[in-house]
């Protein structure tokens, strides 16, 4: 699900950055990882829906020397230490995450993250000295409402609980998120009392959008299956690789077996499967073609429902294979989706209206930077390889 507030004025675009980074080459593994057994290796993605958390616009500092000092927006300092709490936590995974790539990369993508943010935090404070005119004010009621929100929007929907503690393993607290979310929906409503009649959404509207972009509500065919995997025991390494390969196969040959003749799929799964799904009897739910290995994948979309497949080997081992139920293709209607796409077309004005206002602000706004701090023109990106893109 995409959220919309505001995106390019957020910290939402640095964290997105932050996790395309770390996806862009993955960590070698010398065995498949067992606990994923069907589905194809893909680009790593966050599943959460994040919310901005760098719309707090700095405070007035008293006392800091000049070295400390990045930037004055209007009188109001933003220094180094500002910068550096508020990257802490997505530098920290990056640095993590990303420590097989080049450190020349590396270096150039951090220092880009922090030109970024510098540039996000002038922006903040625009919109935030705005915000203190107008005297808006956002109260607890509606920030609790609007993460609540956030929360339900997770696939799949989490308690506001749930959406605390993911929020916790990116490195933010509950109330450091209130506080920023507070200021989100300060700027929210700055900008629609700005822009009143542009940021009004019609039925129309919504419908107009839901026609330009009807590929994204097409559903493909499904199927739902479970299976039951067997992986060779490598936990020796002076074994025999054939060997341990030979004993699963005839292992799942034995399984496969005991299920034709009547056993109970679900309850061999759980006993002997490798999968993280044995839990669930070996159920997989439903998934799309191309969502799992292609040998797995062939299999599964081949099988009639309430069938049993061969012995099927994959890079992760060797697989019994119950189709359960099916879907056809299908488009998801407007009607079914109006709702959602209203609030995502409002949230799109927004984002751009606030960009609009935000120029302006730059325009009229005294906005000083210490010598030798001005911002420099980007250098050429330097890709992984040595290579520099033309």
């Amino acid at each position: 699900m995409r959220t919309y507030y505001l995106r390019a004025l957020t910290w939402l675009a640095l964290l997105c950055a932050v996790c395309s980074l770390t996806s862009c080459k993955p960590k070698k593994t010398t065995t498949p990882d067992v606990k994923k057994p069907g589905p194809a290796p893909v680009k790593v993605q966050t599943d959460i829906v994040k919310p901005d958390v760098n719309t707090v616009a700095p405070t007035p500092v008293t006392a800091t020397s000049g070295s400390d000092v990045l930037v004055t927006v209007n009188g109001v300092d933003i220094t180094q230490k500002q910068l550096d709490e508020l990257l802490k936590p997505p530098l920290d995974r990056l640095a993590k995450q990303a420590a097989n790539l080049p450190p020349a990369f590396l270096e150039q993508q951090m220092k880009l993250l922090k030109d970024q943010a510098l540039q996000e935090m002038i922006k903040m404070q625009l919109l935030d000295e705005e915000v203190k005119k107008a005297n808006i004010k956002i109260t607890d009621d509606e920030v609790t409402g609007e993460i609540t929100r956030m929360a339900a929007l997770q696939k799949p929907p989490a308690t506001l609980e749930e959406f605390k503690a993911k929020m916790e393993a990116y490195g933010y607290n509950y109330e450091q998120l209130k506080t920023q979310m507070q200021a989100m929906l300060g700027q929210q409503k700055l900008v629609a009392q700005k822009y009143p009649a542009e940021v009004k959404v019609t039925e129309a509207d919504a419908n107009a959008y839901y026609e330009q972009n009807k590929a994204r509500y097409n559903v493909p065919e499904q199927v739902r299956a479970s299976h039951i995997l067997i992986t060779p025991d490598l936990s020796d390494p002076n074994s025999d690789p054939n060997q341990a390969k030979a004993a699963a196969k005839a292992k799942t040959e034995e399984l496969l077996k005991k299920v034709k003749e009547g056993a109970d799929f679900a309850a061999l799964a759980k006993e002997n499967s490798a999968c993280p799904s044995a839990a669930q009897g070996g159920d997989l739910n439903f998934f799309p073609r191309g969502k799992m290995v292609p040998a797995f994948d062939k299999v599964a979309f081949e099988l009639e429902v309430g069938k049993i497949s061969d012995v099927v080997e994959t890079q992760y081992g060797f697989h019994i294979i119950k189709v359960t139920d099916r879907r056809e293709a299908s488009t998801t209607s407007f009607d079914q989706v109006k709702e959602s796409l209203m609030n995502e077309v409002a949230q799109r004005k927004l984002r751009d209206l606030a960009m609009k206002y935000v120029e302006e602000l730059r325009a009229q706004a005294k906005i000083v930077y210490p010598p030798g701090k001005e911002p420099k023109p980007a250098a050429p990106p330097v890709v992984p390889g040595g290579a520099v893109p033309q």
